[in-house]
């Protein structure tokens, strides 16, 4: 059975009327070198009888220190990643200081095989970044969730669209 996950893709409008989503650059040394395709949106693994609206609202302030600014989340759906794990996606409009993002920790070992284990943060930054920017950021499978976002009516009253 392929491993599930749930993520929130916070969006705003930005300077100039873009529009602008919060991501998060993975954490650990795998990651630390990397920029394009090393960011995520705060998502988070679920298992059965857990609502993924829910899990993505609770993963939301895992990763980043602090509650989702927001309460109504629109589903932007499934993504399949890499390995075929499975992203139910959800987007809300709302501000947050991606300056103060504090992601909460996970036990690595490091190097691969070595004995030495870690804790290092699920996410090590975030910050807020315009569509066409965030798809060269973003891990592939995520990408998608960004022309979902730009299709629903109320992105495309609020911002500048033609990012698209």
């Amino acid at each position: 059975m392929p491993r599930t996950s749930a993520g929130l893709l916070l969006h705003r409008v930005g300077p100039g009327g873009r529009v602008e989503v919060l991501i998060g650059h993975m954490g650990g040394p795998f990651w630390a070198r990397r920029d394009a395709g090393a960011w995520s949106i705060p998502k988070g693994e679920y298992g059965p009888g857990e609502e993924p609206r829910e899990v993505a609202l609770r993963e939301f302030a895992e990763e980043l220190g602090a509650p989702a600014p927001v309460t109504d989340l629109v589903p932007l759906g499934e993504v399949r990643q890499a390995g075929g794990k499975r992203l139910t996606a959800f987007a809300a409009e709302g501000d947050f200081d991606a300056a103060a993002a504090v992601s909460n920790t996970f036990s690595l070992e490091w190097p691969p095989r070595s004995g030495r284990v870690q804790q290092v943060p699920e996410i090590d930054r975030a910050a807020w970044v315009g569509v066409e920017e965030a798809r060269e950021k973003l891990v592939a499978g995520q990408v998608p969730l960004l022309d979902r976002l730009l299709g629903l009516p109320a992105v495309q009253r609020s911002g500048d669209d033609s990012s698209h």
